[in-house]
């Protein structure tokens, strides 16, 4: 099992930056990728933000990319900093951690508000 606690969310004007965290707990034997994902709209499926795998390749979603910078430190800690906060942006971030390309952990969701 992997348990994962997020912090860091809140509200900040657009334009603003946040940096989201996310530390991890448990066997990470198998560990492929850590990221982040967001929902907008309730009910909408979570859509993918950025990841960084094992070997710290990085992938962005097109509407983030320039803005987001995602990191991992050897505690196990994912980062997710954005910068250039824009109300569209507006979501729960939830970290994800899969292992052995099929097994998905979940944190709880942390709030992020962009006002305009």
């Amino acid at each position: 099992q992997v348990q994962l606690v997020e912090s860091g969310g809140g509200l900040v004007q657009a334009g603003g930056s946040l940096r989201l965290s996310c530390v991890a707990s448990g066997n990470m034997a198998g560990f492929n990728h850590m990221a982040w994902y967001r929902r907008q709209v309730p009910g909408k499926q979570r859509e993918l933000v950025a990841s960084i795998t094992s070997g710290d390749s990085t992938n962005y979603a097109d509407s983030v990319k320039g803005r987001f910078t995602i990191s991992r430190d050897n505690t196990n800690t994912v980062y997710l900093q954005m910068n250039s906060l824009q109300p569209e942006d507006t979501a729960v971030y939830y970290c994800n951690v899969k292992k052995y390309g099929f097994i998905d952990y979940w944190g709880q969701g942390t709030q992020v508000t962009v006002s305009s």
